[in-house]
Formats: structure tokens, C-alpha cells, sequence
């Protein structure tokens, strides 16, 4: 596991007792219908996460487009903003 998804996965499992793996994670931050499974983490992950730690995690898996477009959805659920939205 690289160093970044060690930083990420401690965040956004502990809150939630959850135990994401780098992989489990980038399928919910990349799938509309996958972010379901683990919408605590992955609004967590958007919200919580240094927008430099989510850009190198999003690289890193591959997961650009579908991250914008779970981004894109919480942000017009949410009031926080959510830089990866952008």
C-alpha cells in the first residue's frame, strides 16, 4: 500500500469503523452506485482529505473521471464545498 492511501484510509475508516481497502475505496469514490456501500468514507474522503492527498490517490488508482463525477454529485447534496467538484 502506497504511503497516500495509508494517510487516506486512516481517515476516512476510523469515523465510521469501517476497513476499506485502497481498492474498495477508489471503486466508491469512482461509482455513483458504488458510493452507496460507503457513503460515510467517501464523503469523508472529499470533505476531510487535503485536496493534494485525493488528487494523488485519484492518480494513483486511475480514477479520474469517475471522482469527478461522485464529486460532482455530493457537492449538489452538500453545503460544504468540495474541491474536487470544481
Amino acid at each position: 500500500m502506497s504511503v497516500v492511501a495509508s494517510k487516506i484510509l486512516g481517515t476516512v475508516n476510523a469515523p465510521y469503523g469501517a476497513n476499506l481497502s485502497a481498492h474498495q475505496l477508489a471503486a466508491c469514490i469512482s461509482s455513483l452506485e458504488t458510493m452507496k456501500e460507503a457513503f460515510g468514507p467517501v464523503f469523508s474522503f472529499f470533505t476531510e482529505v487535503k485536496p493534494s492527498l485525493q488528487s494523488d490517490f485519484i492518480q494513483e488508482m486511475g480514477i479520474e473521471d469517475g471522482a469527478k463525477t461522485v464529486a460532482t454529485y455530493l457537492q449538489t447534496q452538500c453545503a460544504n464545498p468540495i474541491s474536487f467538484a470544481a
